[in-house]
């Protein structure tokens, strides 16, 4: 558990790094992102299950669990729910600030939905290498909205690594499109 005053000076040092964060149009442009957020290693992975799925890939929390599917989240949430990343990195771009504050106010304002965050990487790299990056992603991402006070019960996570490309080209175009985290309700 973060103790009172380490939170408030490591949810400080981070609203002073995502607000010195820029991002040039080259790198918009090349893929997105991530501004640096909390890393402190705590939270989401403490008290919830971790396995290893049929595809190999790591999970955290229940992706199987059933739950409220009669309703996916509002369409606009559906069709914005991809953070991209930097090669190598599991860092939140400051351009994603706004995705993942609609994504966790929805979550926020409706406590019965869940999501999903899969973390994927491009080819590059050992596949257990990709499958650790990957989760790095995932938690980054679940990490944030914990910090906009989604609640952990309604975060899961899942690393497929390089399993999963969106873009099966073996360029720095195709790469920065599978270097990702996307949100599914």
């Amino acid at each position: 558990m973060i103790k009172q005053p380490l939170f408030v000076l490591v949810c400080a040092a981070a609203a002073l790094n995502l607000s010195a964060c820029t991002t040039s149009s080259d790198d918009a442009a090349a893929q997105g992102g991530n501004a640096a957020l909390v890393q402190d290693g705590q939270g989401l992975g403490q008290d919830v299950p971790v396995g290893v799925d049929a595809d190999g890939a790591v999970t955290v929390g229940d992706p199987n669990a059933q739950y409220n599917t009669s309703f996916a989240g509002p369409a606009a949430l559906r069709e914005n729910n991809t953070i991209y990343f930097r090669y190598d990195s599991d860092q939140i771009q400051d351009q994603y600030v706004g995705v993942m504050q609609a994504h966790a106010q929805y979550l926020r304002d409706n406590p019965d939905s869940r999501i999903i965050i899969e973390g994927h990487t491009d080819e590059r790299g050992t596949p257990e290498y990709n499958i650790a990056l990957g989760e790095r992603r995932a938690r980054s991402v679940a990490r944030y909205m914990q910090n906009l006070g989604v609640d952990v019960n309604q975060l899961s996570i899942v690393s497929y690594g390089e399993e999963k490309p969106i873009d099966p080209g073996h360029s720095e175009a195709a790469w920065s499109k599978n270097r990702r985290a996307v949100i599914n309700y």
